[in-house]
């Protein structure tokens, strides 16, 4: 554990995505995705980490998105929801 009980690393483990509907590029999604969750987890941290190791359903409540969103923009919204889920909101195994 670091500074405040926060653990000195995250790792967040994603089986698979799957966008049906999107033209944007799977590798920018990806890419725009992995640095929108890091920067959101710098930033506010993961509270549900502090209690150890989670399994978590994130992405079952994610809002229509349009089909016409930039790689960019799809990978932003993922990692906002993801977050979300690390955050406190979503159904949480541990």
């Amino acid at each position: 554990m670091g500074v405040n009980g926060e653990p000195d690393a995250i790792r967040v483990e994603i089986g698979e995505f799957v966008l049906d509907g999107f033209r944007a590029d799977p590798e920018h999604v990806s890419a725009s995705f992995e640095r929108e969750l890091t920067r959101l987890i710098r930033e506010h941290g993961v509270p549900l980490a502090s209690h150890g190791p989670l399994s978590a359903d994130l992405l079952s409540g994610l809002p229509p998105l349009p089909a016409n969103l930039s790689a960019r923009r799809l990978g932003q919204e993922l990692a906002r929801v993801v977050h979300e889920g690390l955050s406190g909101h979503g159904e949480v195994t541990r």
